[in-house]
């Protein structure tokens, strides 16, 4: 038992040495661990003491925010590091799949189908991180830095032959041409970009080839503000089998051959259908136009009805205001050139400008063998200052029209009628309730009137009214 207890002591005294060395280990482990984190906290707190001690004595929120004006705040800088770490990433995998791709024996389908969708995801990225650029603080990835737009209209769309027509085309000369210019500037409707896939389509077409039958896609351009439209280099689709036209004395009253028109984009397809009473024509404007023998022969000639009832007046009654001082005009109206018709007989040329308003008006106008003009009301017209004797209106410009899109037109009128010119107001008519304001718009020209009726519309049970007048453009001086 003795020998017992005496190992059982030195077994104990040999545990608490190996303790005490394993307790001296561990402290010193410990200061180790201590003494670095104990410099950690202070330097953490001089700096923090230095940050706040420049916050209180410049007075600013923060240094980051005195180089970042806009107020970008830290958020915006770990987004902007994660997305350039990410696009650096991405960049390095796509050179990878590059030289992948120039080895036959490692391309593959999936190959190039990994670089496109690694690229699409680069382009995804540029427009997450274009908003949070900022100018200092951090630096800005090139693949996300802004990309300057060009000023070159051109480079809107993708269609060669619109690029080409809207690019200045400098003189090959080098110098100002005859004109003053040294380059010719082409332009298109402001609202062409808008409707960026119409215009393309309408130039996808084969040089010098036969353009497409699309001439209502040209229409529904213009009509829409892509008005002036670019001009094309391909020949016109024509008619089939055209016809001669009929010689001038009896064209003004008579039908033209139907072969004369392409009919691919009219519900009727010949004249009769026109001129018909009862067939579906397809247009509402001037529907009894393609009538020569029933409605349009006494128009301007004679009058229908009580004449104190009517807002018609007679070109005879017309031209007697101004004797043989109306020789030119412009007739800006929904027909059939009726009107420049009646007029030539009386020595008067008059341009017949109109639009095909789901009928052949302008072939029907030239077959007449009249002078048509293709515009629409979006557009200033094509003649010089003070030129024009006469300007006459009929079925188009009515109570449809913006106020503020009257005064332009009627400006422009003004502008090519020349002093002591007329202004003839035919038919116009407007809901009842705005018949004031339409009235002063034309009182507006401060015109002097030779003729001004106003009558109720009757087949609307007096809520529509008939306007016309005759005006004169006064002289105004030079200044």
């Amino acid at each position: 038992m003795k020998s017992f207890d005496i190992l059982s002591s030195e077994d104990k005294g040999m545990t608490k040495q190996n303790g005490n060395a394993k307790l001296k280990r561990c402290r010193s482990v410990y200061c180790l661990i201590f003494v670095p984190a104990a410099l950690a906290l202070l330097l953490c707190g001089a700096t923090m003491s230095k940050f706040l001690s420049f916050k209180s004595i410049l007075g600013t929120e923060s240094l980051y925010s005195r180089q970042n004006p806009e107020g970008t705040n830290w958020n915006q800088v770990e987004v902007m590091i994660t997305v350039e770490t990410v696009i650096r990433r991405i960049q390095e995998e796509l050179d990878r799949l590059k030289e992948a791709e120039q080895d036959p024996s490692t391309s593959s389908p999936s190959v190039f189908k990994q670089a496109a969708f690694l690229a699409d995801i680069l382009g995804v990225l540029q427009l997450v991180g274009a908003p949070h650029q900022q100018s200092g603080g951090f630096t800005i990835h090139p693949l996300l830095k802004e990309k300057k737009r060009s000023d070159e209209p051109a480079d809107y769309f993708l269609r060669e032959e619109i690029r080409k027509y809207v690019r200045i085309k400098p003189n090959r000369l080098g110098k100002q041409n005859f004109m003053g210019a040294n380059a010719t500037f082409t332009s298109i409707g402001h609202a062409c970009f808008a409707m960026k896939e119409d215009l393309e389509e309408y130039m996808d077409y084969d040089i010098g080839e036969i353009c497409n039958d699309d001439w209502k896609l040209a229409q529904k351009l213009m009509v829409h503000g892509c008005d002036p439209l670019p001009r094309r280099r391909c020949f016109s689709r024509a008619p089939k089998l055209y016809s001669q036209p009929f010689p001038i004395t009896e064209s003004m009253w008579k039908l033209p051959d139907d072969r004369n028109v392409r009919w691919s984009q009219y519900r009727c397809k010949n004249f009769s259908c026109l001129a018909s009473i009862t067939a579906r024509k397809g247009f509402f404007k001037c529907a009894n136009c393609f009538n020569l023998t029933n409605h349009e022969m006494p128009r301007w000639v004679k009058l229908e009805g009580d004449p104190n009832q009517t807002a018609d007046f007679l070109i005879s009654d017309v031209l007697g205001i101004k004797p043989g001082e109306i020789r030119i005009g412009l007739d800006f109206s929904v027909g059939t050139g009726t009107f420049a018709a009646r007029m030539r007989e009386s020595n008067v040329t008059i341009v017949s400008a109109s639009i095909n308003l789901g009928a052949p008006f302008s072939e029907m106008v030239a077959l007449r063998g009249l002078v048509p003009l293709y515009l629409t009301i979006n557009q200033r017209l094509p003649f010089f200052d003070n030129t024009l004797d006469l300007i006459h209106t009929t079925r188009f410009l009515d109570g449809w029209i913006d106020l503020v899109l009257l005064d332009f037109v009627l400006y422009d009128w003004d502008r090519v009628l020349r002093p002591g010119g007329l202004l003839w107001i035919d038919s116009f008519f407007c809901l009842k309730e705005d018949l004031f304001d339409y009235l002063e718009a034309f009182k507006m020209l401060r015109y002097k009137r030779h003729k001004w009726v106003v009558v109720p519309k009757l087949d609307k049970d007096d809520q529509e009214m008939f306007f016309s007048a005759v005006l004169e453009k006064p002289p105004r001086p030079f200044r």
